[in-house]
């Protein structure tokens, strides 16, 4: 089993850690956004939560409401204005149920936080909360979750994995998305989607692309509690082992955790941003996001923003400065 580390505290400095990768100078941005949980129920009809939606529906009466809060919302466009990120990476859980209203109305979001040359989105485990039509709801985000040009490779829900480059960096977007009985919210990617994702990491590392992935789930066994897992995450790992990455960002916890993956060319950092909605002080969780600046001397800058109550808006809280592992092209 390939070595990993994990840990939940995300401010790490790793400057003495491994060779350092070309990575472009340019000073690229980009904002990691997550679990957001932006929609309402107040329309909900009975006929819609006769399933396992009845279970999430009492969640966001008497919890989800509360603590994800649209003026925290609100304060976060506000803010991504202002720092004005090359670009977002929104890492799923957009809505609370996947109802078919939940995803038009964030999609009406979306096009306030910027248009898809400008923000990338995957999915999460409540935008497929129930069976498998939440596929054809999750089409409304198409221009957001689809690649550039069209890839030569078999694709999970036919968008997956996804590839968009914007200057040197190369973002690879995965589903783990799906189903899970009552009281699971449990993840995969599936043998096809691995497959595939082995391709772009080797095609766009031989291209001499800084490659980071995006994954809902954490990818990394033993982050998260059993019935929350990626059930497949020791398959994900190996096919980082195999052909490496710079940068995985991943969703779901609702708190900032941070991981790495050791491989030939060294430990691939793995991030976890916490809910960018969520105000709960009992959990000790409070709304964030993570900005990650490009540099020239082969290491990444992440910047945390968090909500303060007392001022109403994101403030600077902490940076980090991250090494990334070396990939020869063509290796």
């Amino acid at each position: 089993m390939p070595e990993v580390k994990t840990d939940t505290t995300p401010a790490v400095n790793h400057a003495e850690d491994g060779p350092r990768p070309n990575i472009p100078a340019t000073g690229f941005s980009l904002a990691h956004i997550s679990d957001l949980h932006l929609t309402t129920l107040k329309e909900a009809r009975c006929s819609q939560l006769l399933n396992k939606r009845m279970l999430g529906y009492f969640s966001w009466w008497r919890k989800r409401r509360h603590i994800h809060r649209s003026d925290i919302v609100e304060a976060l466009l506000v803010d991504l204005a202002g720092v004005r990120p090359d670009h977002v990476a929104v890492t799923g859980d957009l809505t609370h149920v996947g109802l078919p209203e939940e995803f038009a109305e964030a999609r009406q979001w979306l096009k306030s936080l910027g248009g898809p040359d400008q923000v990338t989105v995957i999915p999460g485990n409540h935008e497929a909360y129930v069976g498998s039509a939440w596929i054809r709801s999750c089409a409304m985000w198409a221009p957001y979750l689809e690649s550039d040009t069209p890839q030569d490779i078999p694709k999970t829900a036919g968008l997956f994995p996804s590839l968009r480059i914007r200057g040197q960096i190369a973002l690879i977007g995965l589903c783990s998305a799906r189903a899970s009985l009552p009281f699971l919210a449990v993840g995969s990617l599936g043998r096809q989607q691995l497959e595939s994702l082995a391709t772009l990491l080797r095609t766009t590392r031989e291209q001499g692309l800084l490659r980071i992935v995006l994954i809902h789930h954490p990818p990394v066994p033993g982050t998260i509690k059993w019935r929350k897992r990626l059930v497949d995450s020791k398959s994900f790992v190996d096919v980082l082992v195999r052909h490496g990455a710079e940068l995985v960002l991943h969703g779901h916890t609702h708190y900032p955790t941070f991981s790495e993956i050791a491989t030939p060319g060294g430990k691939i950092p793995v991030v976890g941003a916490p809910s960018a909605s969520e105000l709960n002080p009992r959990s000790g969780h409070c709304a964030k996001y993570n900005i990650y600046q490009t540099g020239s001397d082969g290491q990444l800058t992440m910047s945390v923003r968090g909500y303060s109550e007392a001022l109403g808006r994101f403030v600077a809280e902490q940076e980090t400065t991250l090494v990334l592992p070396h990939h020869e092209s063509g290796s």
